[in-house]
């Protein structure tokens, strides 16, 4: 086992754990275990946590960019942005706290800088400037990342039944009398239909992409 040791198997293995422990909860020590090794083991790979979760991070954006192709024939750019975003969305879902393991990392892996390649060639192609471009896709990726994360801490494994962010929950501690308004809008306001509250904000960030750029295209 030893000798197949390395920072992607340990970053898989901590991953396989994650839904289990929760971010939290993940300690270098747990990995070990499920390597079958003894810890000091992982560190001739990797040195602390956070080497653990920028490996981590690593897979789930390999994963969620490794699908990207070029443009096709009849996709606007505004299209393909979009979808990226929600690749790399499903891809945080599919791991408790899987947002949390990409807020802040440093990801380094050829899938990843394809996709940013990708990514400043499509709008190079429609006419931003590389500065633009270079700005724009990160405000989109951050997005996602940030309402990933709150979408996944209200629905926190770790609540078990005791989760406040239940609708129901929610809905009684809005006084409605006092804010009938947000008593009306509390479902929006608090992201409650996540899907549809993810691809609204989507697509106000796409659309602001889209007034410093030069075409007037929409999604």
């Amino acid at each position: 086992m030893k000798s197949t040791i390395n920072s992607e198997v340990i970053a898989a293995a901590a991953l396989r754990l994650l839904d289990g422990v929760g971010l939290d909860g993940l300690t270098m020590r747990l990995v070990a275990q499920e390597l079958g090794v003894r810890a000091p083991t992982l560190y001739w790979h990797i040195k602390n946590k956070q080497e653990l979760l920028d490996a981590m991070a690593t897979l789930v954006y390999a994963e969620a960019a490794e699908r990207l192709q070029p443009p096709g024939a009849g996709t606007s750019w505004q299209e393909w942005i979009a979808d990226w975003a929600r690749h790399l969305r499903r891809a945080m879902l599919s791991h408790r706290d899987g947002a949390r393991v990409l807020a802040g990392t440093y990801v380094n892996h050829p899938a990843v800088h394809r996709a940013v390649e990708l990514g400043l060639g499509t709008l190079r192609d429609a006419g931003f400037s590389l500065t633009d471009a270079a700005r724009g896709i990160p405000a989109v990726l951050h997005y996602t990342i940030g309402s990933t994360i709150e979408q996944q801490a209200h629905t926190n494994a770790a609540y078990g039944d005791d989760n406040p962010y239940t609708p129901d929950r929610l809905a009684g501690i809005i006084d409605a009398e006092r804010f009938p308004l947000t008593a009306q809008a509390s479902a929006d306001l608090l992201g409650l239909d996540e899907d549809a509250g993810f691809e609204h904000g989507l697509r106000l960030l796409v659309l602001g992409l889209q007034a410093t750029g030069p075409t007037p295209d929409h999604l």
